[in-house]
């Protein structure tokens, strides 16, 4: 059956509530306004979602900085780590962060494709299919050890996450944004599991792990999880349709064809390395770039750097390349080679700014 060229209408519970926390804020349904404006709102936003999130991932600033700038990115984000260090309470305190529709897809081997995507049923009294909307039509997705499920169910993530909408029995239903996938797996446990084909591995912008906590954050998370659960009186501190707009606006963030050029040539140097199979794709070019819009939105300016290519290659590029044989058993890693070919690759001497002034120094033998 071919599919239609026209989205199909959704019923109206597809998405449910949410999307109503506006913090005070009268303009957060208008996109447009000017560059600092929209700065100042996406620093006052993005600090109280890391501030909510930060109390529940105790000493892991980092991992939430790469989290939010996935989120403004317009990404999907991959927490792959051990049991026990916070994997889905850290994509558990984002979604709750932000007042937009959630759902949570525990995956399990009898998982099917149509209970994430959804199915149509038969409607006796209107004598017609009805299609009943699954878990991935909400804003944020949390897909809980993703690696459990069989690659037929994980190939249903595929259209949803790269073209945010969903085809079924030939109609195409759209995904409403903001839309985000957060997806924990565990790399050690791999009985019972099936490894992330590399198609889909690269539909996610970034990957992280989150790691143990220093001996001083695991006593302060000691001490405040002791009487309470953290997680459970999380409020929502922004909305979807503010995230939107914020989303917009890092769009805009400008890049200099000097910058733009060094994201080239560092995703090309990938492929060329001898320690690799797989090279990253020019897929991972695109989301490279906006993600480093993303960072240089965080650091507050409208423009983007040098820096903020480093400050994001190693979560957005790592995850994507394949070492060779002879590279693991040689214990290399993926992260390492990237950090290599940031210090190999030429960067930029300045950076040049939308009115063609150079305002940014860096070291090239960083």
């Amino acid at each position: 059956m071919t599919p239609s060229t026209q989205p199909a209408a959704l019923p109206e519970h597809a998405y449910g509530g949410g999307g109503t926390h506006n913090n005070g804020n009268s303009n957060a349904a208008h996109p447009q306004g000017r560059p600092e404006e929209l700065l100042g709102e996406l620093h006052a936003v993005v600090g109280r979602i890391a501030a909510n999130v930060e109390k529940v991932i105790v000493g892991k600033p980092e991992v939430v900085r790469v989290a939010l700038v996935t989120l403004l990115a317009e990404g999907h984000l991959l927490v792959e780590d051990v049991p026990g260090v916070g994997k889905t309470s850290l994509a558990k305190a984002l979604a709750r962060s932000i007042d937009c529709t959630v759902s949570r897809i525990q995956f399990t081997p009898d998982l099917l494709p149509s209970d994430i995507t959804g199915v149509s049923i038969y409607n006796r009294q209107d004598n017609d299919f009805e299609f009943r909307p699954g878990p991935v039509f909400a804003n944020i997705v949390v897909g809980d050890e993703i690696n459990r499920a069989s690659p037929k169910t994980q190939s249903a993530l595929l259209e949803c996450m790269e073209e945010q909408q969903v085809t079924v029995d030939g109609n195409t239903y759209p995904l409403r944004a903001p839309f985000m996938v957060i997806a924990t797996q565990n790399p050690i446990e791999m009985e019972g599991t099936y490894a992330l084909p590399e198609a889909q591995r690269d539909r996610f912008t970034a990957r992280v792990s989150i790691g143990y906590p220093d001996p001083a954050a695991e006593m302060a998370m000691v001490d405040e999880h002791a009487g309470h659960d953290p997680l459970a009186q999380l409020r929502p501190v922004s909305d979807g349709e503010q995230v939107h707009k914020l989303i917009k606006a890092v769009r805009r963030v400008h890049l200099s064809p000097e910058v733009r050029r060094y994201a080239v040539e560092l995703v090309g140097a990938t492929r060329r390395l001898p320690d690799l199979r797989l090279g990253a794709s020019p897929r991972s070019t695109l989301q490279l770039v906006q993600a480093a819009r993303a960072q240089a939105a965080l650091a507050g300016r409208d423009f983007v750097v040098p820096d903020d290519i480093h400050a994001v290659a190693v979560p957005v590029l790592a995850h994507r390349l394949v070492l060779t044989a002879e590279a693991q058993a040689a214990r290399r890693s993926a992260a390492d080679l990237v950090r290599h070919l940031l210090q190999r690759v030429p960067v930029p001497q300045a950076a040049l700014d939308p009115t063609g002034q150079f305002l940014h120094n860096v070291n090239p033998n960083r």
